[in-house]
């Protein structure tokens, strides 16, 4: 049995652990709300865009620049897998890089795929594990913006113009609320067109032409669709560590709960048994 001081030592230790998670629960509380609000203004314009691109594609070919749009056969698969930087999140993490790993021994096992990271746990992993990562974006969530994110995405794009990849999927987290989020395996390239059975194909005119149209709106959606899925990762973050600290905090209380039930019944049968041992003495002297 544990002596008295080792006893009282663990529980001054889980009662610092305890003032750590609490600390970090209230710090991602804080965070998730600008977090929270950021991915909630966002997602409706980024959907709207998103339905527009897909309506447009529909009438899109390769002879009007629809290069973003090509089906071809698929050979190079890139994976953008969306992580965190730090740990203390529960299975955010872990679900994201099992999702990964499940389209590549599954859905693309005939194909080559490769890993474009934003994360530091995605790029960490998948380079510890022999994976080909083309590159890793850690340093996106220390400058979380519109341009930031447009960068990757043009880069994206290039590799996919350049016929280096022949699919693109974006592998993230997606925002529900504090307790809930959703894994996403979202199609990024090519952009599909919108699948309406009952939808009627016209003859527009379009101001200004289909052209230009192609090369602005489309850019400017997948830049919108990546930034969207990295807010709602990052929210997703929060949310999940804020949960998971918050579990912590209550385990703590527990264990220093029953630590301290332990001290009091051992501190009890040690006074218990010095009591016995001095009327034992008395006794004999008395005898």
């Amino acid at each position: 049995m544990a002596n008295l001081k080792e006893i009282r030592s663990r529980i001054t230790s889980v009662g610092s652990t305890m003032q750590i998670t609490s600390a970090m629960k209230m710090v991602s509380a804080a965070k998730l709300k600008r977090a929270q609000d950021a991915i909630i203004q966002m997602r409706p314009y980024a959907n709207k865009l998103t339905e527009l691109l897909e309506n447009l594609s529909a009438s899109l070919d390769s002879s009007d620049g629809g290069v973003y749009a090509q089906n071809r056969e698929i050979k190079n698969v890139l994976l953008v897998t969306i992580t965190s930087n730090r740990g203390l999140c529960g299975g955010f993490n872990a679900y994201i890089l099992k999702k990964a790993k499940a389209l590549i021994n599954d859905e693309y096992s005939n194909a080559n795929v490769s890993i474009l990271s934003i994360g530091k746990k995605s790029s960490e992993h998948f380079q510890k594990n022999g994976f080909n990562v083309i590159s890793s974006h850690d340093a996106l969530f220390g400058d979380l913006t519109f341009e930031s994110v447009a960068e990757v995405a043009e880069d994206i794009m290039n590799y996919f113009v350049a016929r280096d990849y022949d699919k693109v999927v974006l592998v993230y987290n997606q925002f529900k609320n504090a307790a809930t989020q959703i894994i996403m395996a979202e199609n990024f390239l090519p952009v599909q067109a919108a699948e309406n059975e009952g939808a009627v194909v016209g003859d527009y005119l379009f101001e200004p032409t289909k052209q230009e149209i192609v090369e602005q709106l489309i850019p400017k959606s997948l830049k919108t669709q990546l930034f969207k899925a990295v807010l709602d990762s990052h929210a997703a973050e929060h949310g999940a560590r804020m949960t998971a600290m918050h579990k912590a905090t209550d385990n703590a209380n527990d264990l220093k709960d029953d630590l301290t039930l332990f001290y009091n019944k051992a501190r009890q049968a040690a006074i218990t048994g010095e009591i016995l041992e001095i009327v034992g003495g008395a006794e004999a002297l008395n005898g």
